[in-house]
């Protein structure tokens, strides 16, 4: 069902005809209590699942304010940005084996850990974090060797989920140059079952970033309103807590490159995406500490633990800590919601 959704661009037209049969003011459903309760099942006696089989899975780094925050904490604020990053979108090909579905617990993963002055050794990570972002799912995609241009680049994305790009900070630190992010990210990362099409955040579109200085490519130009405002938040629930405690609000506006460039760049090689496949935002932060995406900047690397209600500080995520990921677009009068994205940390496999 999916896949025909994807491939043949349907989402739109199904999206409201199914609008149209849960209306209040349509009897089909609303006087058929046969009907109902076949089409009508509560959330709780259902078992949520990933909403494709993804094939392939791209991770961007598009917040100016994530990126300049890192930067700044391994190179230096003169130094923030690396030279292309406000020329293009970088990213990297991640793992789609291990995207999981909300609810998913995930074991601390095993690595290589490069103590100062002193060789690597092989050991649980040590600095275990989360990063809020929001993944989008291609649609009809494009053949091998044609590009997706900006202007039909919208046509192509499906909708959008939240994410927890887990990741693990020690082994990411040894491993990453010269290549990048590897053993670091590749153990889970974990996305909300529900797609949220960009139908439903129409009302929600605004502008982007002015990226007019320096100005990137011309296949890159968009003068649309492609950015979307989207509260974002990222709690945890330690093992001893009733609730889990909000430690970041951020907002799916912080990007400076859209869902559109991100494709349009990825396709600009000849780069055939497919239907269900999986691209990411890259960690989402604002412009205040508060709003940081990452235990990575809200603790500036462990210099600044966060404290939890019940008294315990966090420099990163622990053993039993669940984190929970929740997003939604507020309208005048109505709400659009993402669901949780969530998962418990387990102990190391040693």
């Amino acid at each position: 069902m999916l896949l025909w959704l994807l491939e043949e661009k349907n989402w739109t037209p199904a999206r409201k005809r199914i609008t149209e049969l849960l209306s209040k003011e349509n009897a089909t459903v609303r006087d058929n209590a046969e009907l109902r309760s076949k089409v009508i099942v509560p959330q709780s006696s259902v078992k949520m699942v990933l909403p494709a089989k993804i094939g392939d899975y791209t991770d961007f780094y598009s917040s100016k304010e994530h990126a300049t925050n890192v930067g700044t904490m391994f190179r230096g604020a003169d130094n923030a940005l690396m030279p292309n990053w406000l020329h293009l979108p970088v990213g990297y090909h991640g793992r789609a084996s291990s995207v999981v579905v909300s609810g998913t617990p995930l074991h601390r993963p095993m690595g290589q850990l490069k103590p100062e002055d002193a060789p690597p050794v092989w050991g649980p990570c040590r600095l275990l974090d989360f990063e809020i972002e929001m993944g989008y799912f291609v649609g009809p995609g494009n053949d091998l060797g044609q590009r997706i241009k900006i202007e039909n680049a919208e046509e192509q994305i499906f909708g959008v989920v939240l994410m927890n790009d887990w990741s693990a900070r020690d082994v990411q630190k040894w491993e990453y140059v010269p290549l990048g992010p590897f053993c670091g990210k590749n153990f889970g990362t974990t996305i909300s079952p529900w797609v949220v099409t960009l139908d439903a955040l129409e009302p929600f579109r605004i502008k982007g970033y002015d990226q007019s200085e320096p100005p990137v490519l011309e296949y890159l130009q968009d003068s649309s309103d492609a950015s979307y405002d989207v509260a974002l938040s990222a709690s945890i629930k330690a093992k001893n807590m009733d609730s889990p405690a909000v430690i970041s609000n951020t907002n799916f506006k912080y990007m400076y490159w859209s869902m559109k460039q991100q494709l349009t760049h990825h396709s600009s090689t000849g780069c055939n995406m497919r239907p269900g496949d999986l691209c990411a935002s890259g960690t989402i932060s604002g412009t205040t500490p508060d709003s940081y995406g990452s235990m990575l900047e809200l603790t500036w690397r462990g210099s600044k633990p966060v404290t939890l209600p019940n008294g315990e500080q966090r420099k990163f995520l622990q053993d039993g800590d669940t984190c929970v990921i929740n997003g939604y677009a507020q309208g005048d009068g109505f709400r659009v919601g993402f669901g949780d994205c969530s998962g418990e940390v387990l102990p190391a496999i040693l």
